[in-house]
């Protein structure tokens, strides 16, 4: 099984995919999607095309991505959501199946306490995978997502 884990944001969008057979996960790829455009629309179309190549040269069978949450700022929180909506657009023009994780419990899932910090997720992600190097955070998150994707599959079978 090959997990596309996404932590969209409307300039940084963060994928990371890990690969999971006889037990064992393993790092495929990590990066950031960059926005450059400074209209929003445009980033989001950027966002939309980003995760579609991302999507046809790693060839996931399956999405996970965060949920949106709201913390101090309405707007904020309704660009994420567009951004996290062309990402799960392209994934669904891809035919793959999309599952949602709520922060808390991705943060749970993989540093075992949901108020984990991102270093200490970013951290964990590093030795789980068994990488030379701490991914950048928004990859990082991406990763954690796919993990959490991995370890739920694993705990329901």
């Amino acid at each position: 099984m090959r997990v596309l884990g996404i932590d969209p944001g409307s300039r940084v969008t963060g994928y990371g995919v890990v690969s999971f057979s006889d037990r064992r996960v393993q790092y495929v790829a990590s990066g950031l999607i960059r926005s450059k455009d400074t209209d929003f629309f445009s980033r989001l179309g950027e966002i939309h095309s980003g995760v579609e190549q991302v999507i046809s040269e790693l060839k996931p069978i399956v999405m996970a991505v965060e949920d949106v949450f709201v913390s101090r700022n309405p707007s904020s929180a309704l660009k994420l959501g567009q951004a996290r909506g062309v990402a799960v657009a392209a994934a669904t023009s891809a035919k793959l199946p999309i599952f949602s994780y709520a922060p808390r419990l991705i943060k749970k899932n993989l540093a075992g306490t949901g108020n984990a910090s991102k270093e200490q997720v970013a951290y964990m992600v590093k030795a789980v995978l068994r990488l030379p190097d701490v991914p950048l955070p928004d990859a990082a998150d991406a990763l954690a997502i796919a993990l959490c994707h991995v370890n739920t599959c694993v705990s329901q079978a």
